[in-house]
């Protein structure tokens, strides 16, 4: 009777053991030298193009410009997978820290993230059009309610703590009920023009990748 706890506790630490060596094992396969530094290059064209900003000043919002450092981000999330492309958007705003306020870039990882999660999600189980652009449109809708909530309750009350208590003259919740329908607006032609950029770009990455390095890739792409 003596000798079974002893048994039950190796077997225990043999199962903590074996799953120990089964996620170090995943790390080693899923972040090879080749492929950390193919994020790392994507990191650093989403950190160079963010900088090319279009302003858009919709309903006078004049804080809103627009860039397309996120097609890098989506780019890779097709090509490696979510978990690559949060990382590689975790990164890149963590760059933009540099000057920044933090709430901006808090509020555009996670923006971003919710963006690009169901489209690499659902895309590493059936790799076709139809697929891209359904989950594509969707995650814009998905992506501007994110945007809204994280402008309402991070960048605004931020920026207003900033400058005083007040944006431009006006209270957090006056300033959101004021800007609102222009953030929507901003944020659904922004998802939007990343989406049609990435697919325009994604093929032919993904070919020039494939050629380049079959080891970037764990399965064969479309």
């Amino acid at each position: 009777m003596e000798c079974q706890p002893r048994v039950a506790k190796k077997f225990k630490l043999l199962l903590v053991e074996n799953d120990k060596k089964s996620f170090v094992k995943v790390l080693k396969e899923r972040f090879t030298g080749k492929r950390i530094a193919l994020m790392a290059i994507f990191v650093a064209l989403s950190y160079a193009l963010s900088f090319l900003e279009i302003p858009m000043p919709l309903f006078g919002a004049s804080f809103l410009k627009l860039d397309f450092g996120n097609v890098f981000v989506l780019l890779i999330s097709f090509l490696l997978g979510p978990v690559e492309g949060v990382i590689v958007c975790l990164l890149k705003e963590s760059l933009r820290l540099i000057g920044g306020t933090g709430a901006g870039e808090l509020a555009n990882f996670l923006v971003t993230s919710s963006f690009l999660l169901l489209p690499s999600i659902w895309y590493s189980y059936r790799k076709n059009l139809k697929t891209v652009i359904i989950s594509l449109s969707i995650s814009c809708f998905i992506a501007t309610g994110v945007a809204l909530l994280a402008n309402r309750f991070i960048v605004f009350p931020a920026y207003a703590l900033i400058m005083g208590g007040t944006i431009f003259g006006m209270t957090v919740v006056e300033a959101f009920s004021t800007f609102w329908i222009a953030i929507l607006l901003f944020n659904l032609i922004k998802t939007v023009a990343v989406s049609i950029i990435t697919m325009l770009l994604y093929k032919r990455l993904s070919n020039f990748l494939k050629k380049s390095s079959k080891s970037f890739f764990e399965h064969p792409l479309p």
